[in-house]
């Protein structure tokens, strides 16, 4: 690994509103109610936009869509990068770090609380991340085709750099 190379990165998606085009029920996300693409967006420890993916269909999980961009198996080619998320990234494989999830009818115990707020505390930078990426209103609501999504995620990415 190079010096420059972050310790680890941090791993989150999002859903970019867009207009629907057609009958496009694979760009509804029934979480958010709302018609758009799910991207993924890695940033290094400081909140630095490292990649945006490819975007993919609402309804896309973030797991499945991490999955399909193969980000687990590249991070672990680069040299082992460990990769912190939440916990929709949960069973994502061996260098992945979630939260605790919470059993049924039990409470998560004192220590697993604070392991969970300490990956939350180390996870708030890709948050801010995630939120400098919206501050672009075309990831807010794009009144363009969801097949347009991907070139503009990728000028984002330039234009952020």
């Amino acid at each position: 690994m190079r010096e420059t190379d972050p310790d680890f990165v941090l791993l989150d998606g999002t859903l970019a509103e867009c207009d629907r085009v057609g009958d496009s029920r694979a760009d509804y996300s029934h979480k958010h109610r709302r018609h758009g693409v799910n991207v993924q967006v890695i940033t290094d420890p400081e909140g630095r936009l490292l990649w945006i993916s490819p975007a993919l269909p609402g309804r896309a999980h973030d797991l499945t869509a991490a999955r399909t961009h193969r980000i687990f198996r590249i991070c672990e080619r680069q040299g082992v990068v460990p990769i912190l998320a939440d916990l929709a990234y949960q069973g994502g494989g061996p260098w992945l770090t979630t939260g605790i999830k919470r059993r049924p009818l039990q409470d998560l115990t004192p220590t697993e609380k604070t392991v969970s707020r300490a990956l939350a505390a180390a996870r708030a930078p890709v948050e801010r991340g995630v939120a400098r990426l919206k501050s672009w209103r075309l990831f807010r609501r794009a009144r363009c085709s969801p097949n347009r999504m991907t070139s503009i995620a990728k000028a984002v990415l330039t234009l952020e750099r």
